[in-house]
């Protein structure tokens, strides 16, 4: 009986209601893969999908025994996806990529090849983002160049999941116990040798996007509570300019009256101090809460996810 050959190139891909992209991704992430002349798997997971996701891809693993399948039991996020993905996969090289073909499978080659040089991480740099709103455009630049300048982790600007791994940093990233997850922050903390190719990123092939603003706005939110302590230590200096301001504004009406007699407060400025101090002791207290909610979340010890079946794999361990 032959021995197993290893894997050389392990693809991640998560998918969510992805049924109408499913044949195009395949068609042409396929025939690159063969020409890297590589042993290779290709993971998707299904992350809860309600349509013929899993359907799709069952004949597609009957066919290609390469292609395997991990099913979630519900949706869990495409971090948690990419998680799932990263800790079943074999290869010496990984690489996530997203189903909706923006990031063009034909690109893997030169991941490869730098790679081959001895960078651990290539990651890939969007050029040009067609086919997305001046606002998207405007509010993801100044995401990266917030959180790059608050945060001691500094991420890579215009970078999104589509990227190659070597093993070894997988390793590192399967031993991060985090239930709260910004994938991209995490690649960019273990570190190793990184190295950027550019690329002109696609319109989405079929479908409508997952993230709208509002998930958008938590991704955001994630990344910067859980790669900066900076807006809890913003608050403590706001706090004590406040108080340095009304003992100053204290002092003042002290003196005022003492000098000139009394004075009537007036009723406008009075609202106009207490819904002032009120609203900066809500937004203090909602960041606050921010910390404290994933604190909370990391005390549960709940699993990342739960895997319903599994395709062409063996069952792991679940983070």
């Amino acid at each position: 009986m032959s021995a197993v050959k290893p894997i050389d190139l392990s693809i991640v891909a998560p998918m969510y209601n992805e049924e109408s992209n499913i044949d195009y991704f395949f068609d042409t992430l396929i025939p690159v893969l063969t020409r890297l002349n590589l042993e290779y798997e290709i993971i998707c997971i299904n992350d809860g999908s309600k349509d013929c996701t899993l359907e799709k891809l069952l004949n597609y693993h009957q066919n290609n025994p390469q292609i395997k399948i991990i099913n979630f039991s519900r949706n869990f996020g495409k971090e948690v996806a990419m998680t799932a993905g990263l800790h079943h996969s074999s290869g010496q090289a990984i690489i996530p990529i997203d189903t909706d073909l923006q990031d063009p499978p034909e690109l893997i080659t030169e991941l490869v090849e730098k790679w081959r040089e001895g960078y651990d991480v290539v990651y890939a740099v969007r050029r040009q983002r067609l086919g997305e709103s001046s606002f998207k455009r405007f509010t993801a630049n100044a995401f990266y160049r917030f959180i790059n300048a608050i945060s001691d982790t500094p991420i890579p600007r215009d970078t999104g999941d589509f990227r190659l791994f070597d093993r070894k940093v997988v390793k590192e990233l399967n031993r991060i116990p985090e239930r709260t997850r910004f994938m991209k922050g995490l690649f960019a903390w273990v570190g190793f040798k990184q190295v950027g190719i550019e690329y002109d990123r696609q319109p989405r092939y079929r479908g409508k996007t997952k993230w709208n603003y509002w998930k958008l706005w938590n991704f955001a939110l994630d990344g910067i509570t859980l790669f900066s302590t900076i807006p809890l230590k913003l608050w403590s200096y706001i706090g004590i300019i406040i108080s340095l301001l009304s003992f100053g504004y204290g002092s003042f009406l002290i003196l005022r009256t003492i000098i000139l007699g009394k004075d009537v407060p007036g009723y406008a400025s009075i609202m106009v101090a207490v819904l002032f101090l009120g609203g900066l002791q809500l937004i203090s207290l909602g960041i606050i809460g921010e910390y404290l909610g994933r604190i909370y979340a990391e005390t549960k010890r709940r699993p990342l996810y739960i895997i319903n079946e599994l395709y062409g794999l063996e069952r792991k361990a679940e983070a």
